[in-house]
């Protein structure tokens, strides 16, 4: 693979897992992601 080629599928993918993001947030699932992260850690420490 040459490095042009390998440029150009690091910004496609970069640019895809930018969009899939940019989706989410905007579905609102930033607010359940941070729900369930939260709700993880209080069970790692005991308190959930």
């Amino acid at each position: 693979m040459t490095i042009k080629t390998r440029r150009r599928v690091q910004t496609a993918l970069i640019l895809l897992a930018a969009a899939c993001i940019a989706f989410g947030a905007a579905r609102g699932e930033v607010r359940l992601i941070l729900t369930k992260a939260i709700l993880i850690c209080l069970e790692c420490i005991g308190l959930g």
